[in-house]
Formats: structure tokens, C-alpha cells, sequence
């Protein structure tokens, strides 16, 4: 399960990307924005990582105007591997390296060709382990030890 979430300036992409996640069997849950009226990304950033800690989602996909608000407020909470991606390889490096378990989106940075591109990259690539988890896992204990 994916939790998607944005702010006004992702609406339209997260639109876009719901419609592909249904088209290709995916199953989310939205948790907003419901509209482009105003909201602080914050609040969306921290539904979308709390079904992750509680393990009602595997991982969550954030869209702001830049990605960047939402990966910083993400990457806030214990167990949140966000990345901003704007192209496909580093979404997939990221998934394979880094084991990112939410993706952030900026729409205002790409169109929604490219978006597309990093979102199936994000989604198809698989983490590698080996070498990568011992990162990982500083990167864990690093985050335990605050």
C-alpha cells in the first residue's frame, strides 16, 4: 500500500499520479490535499509518514511545488528515508541504494511526463542490501541515538 499526499502546488501532479498508480494495480490511500486551497505541507507530510511508521503503508510518495518542503518535514519523522527526485535515475538510485520509502515530487521543477518517468522508476527498482544496508543502518542508528 502507498500513502500519497501533497500541498496545493502538487494537486494537479498528485491527480496524475493517482490515476497511474490505479491504472497499473497499485493499491494507495490518499491523505490530501483535497484541493488547491492553501494548506501547510507539514501536516500532509506527517499523515503520509505516520501510516508508514504504523505500518499501514509500505512507503508514500509527497508532491509539493519543489519536493524539498515535504522531503525536510519528512525526514523529521524516525524511520523516513524521503528523497527529492526530478529525474529517473537518481529515483531509482535511491530506491536501490538508499532504500527511499517515500518519494518527493517537486511540480512546479518537472512536467508530468518526466514525473511519470521518476515515479516508475521509484516504484519498480528494488534495494540492493549488501553494502547499502550497513549504510543504512548508520543512517538508523544515527537517527536512534537523537
Amino acid at each position: 500500500m502507498i500513502a500519497i499526499g501533497c500541498d496545493q502546488g502538487g494537486f494537479a501532479l498528485k491527480q496524475i499520479y493517482m490515476e497511474y498508480l490505479k491504472e497499473n494495480g497499485y493499491e494507495f490511500e490518499d491523505f490530501g490535499s483535497y484541493d488547491e486551497k492553501s494548506i501547510d505541507y507539514p501536516v500532509i507530510a506527517k499523515k503520509v509518514c505516520a501510516a508508514i511508521q504504523q505500518k499501514q503503508c509500505d512507503k508514500g510518495i509527497l508532491i509539493c511545488g519543489t519536493g524539498i518542503g515535504m522531503s525536510i518535514a519528512a525526514n523529521k519523522m524516525k524511520g523516513i528515508r524521503a528523497s527529492v527526485c526530478h529525474e529517473a535515475f537518481t529515483a531509482e538510485i535511491t530506491r536501490r541504494h538508499n532504500d527511499s520509502n517515500v518519494l518527493c515530487v517537486g511540480a512546479r521543477v518537472i512536467g508530468s511526463e518526466v514525473a511519470l518517468s521518476v515515479l516508475k522508476a521509484w516504484l519498480t527498482a528494488e534495494f540492493e542490501g549488501g553494502r547499502h544496508q550497513r549504510r543504512v543502518d548508520l543512517m538508523t542508528q544515527m537517527e536512534n541515538e537523537q
